[in-house]
């Protein structure tokens, strides 16, 4: 466990809408811990410490409440869709040693073969891993990996001592030949003569006219 992930959480009795502002007001962020069979448990955390910890996936704190550690892990963020503030924080108690199923998000590295591209079909992978061993991405390689190349969820390099759930089969990574996009320049550039020229042909039609 990181060091800088000890905050410290002071428990509240107020609830409802009024409270949460006045909360939200004085900088802190409204939460509730629960888990392991016990009473969900209100608290309120310090706004800017740990807005700056959970913008890293799975975050995992280490609670100081009235004295006592808790190790919990953040489970849900509920954010203000216009404005961004964190509004309320969803934390499930953990502790060390557990194992705790994750979405981990998935980073490419490296570059491709000529001319092509690789699509990430798979933004995260459910893992398998300990609480306090949570990593923070899942790193595949597609250095130098040729069109048609196809990377399955069984086929990534986990992180030690992680465990992957789900299909084995699903789609990772898949590599291929980008399409040619028909922009239909030349089409456009055809009309725009036959609009130029048609002021061209009345004028003479009016002339033969007169």
């Amino acid at each position: 466990m990181d060091e800088d992930n000890k905050v410290v959480a002071e428990l509240r009795e107020s609830f409802g809408k009024g409270a949460a502002r006045k909360i939200r007001a004085a900088h802190k962020i409204p939460a509730v811990i629960y888990g392991h069979g016990s009473e969900p448990t209100h608290v309120t955390l310090p706004g800017h410490q740990t807005a700056l910890l959970i913008r890293k996936a799975n975050a995992v704190l280490e609670l100081q409440i009235e004295g006592e550690s808790q190790l919990a892990l953040v489970k849900d963020v509920q954010k203000d869709p216009v404005h961004q503030i964190i509004e309320h924080i969803d934390l499930i108690v953990v502790t060390r040693g557990e194992k705790v199923q994750v979405e981990v998000p998935v980073h490419l590295e490296g570059e491709t073969a000529a001319g092509t591209i690789a699509d990430l079909d798979a933004h995260t992978l459910s893992l398998e891993v300990e609480a306090t061993h949570i990593p923070e991405n899942v790193v595949v390689s597609v250095e130098g990996l040729e069109d048609g190349t196809q990377l399955l969820a069984k086929d990534i390099e986990l992180p030690t001592g992680a465990s992957l759930l789900g299909d084995p089969d699903s789609l990772v990574v898949n590599v291929h030949v980008p399409q040619k996009v028909d922009l239909g320049e030349e089409p456009e550039a055809a009309g725009e003569e036959a609009v130029e020229a048609a002021p061209a042909e009345e004028a003479a039609e009016g002339e033969s006219a007169e």
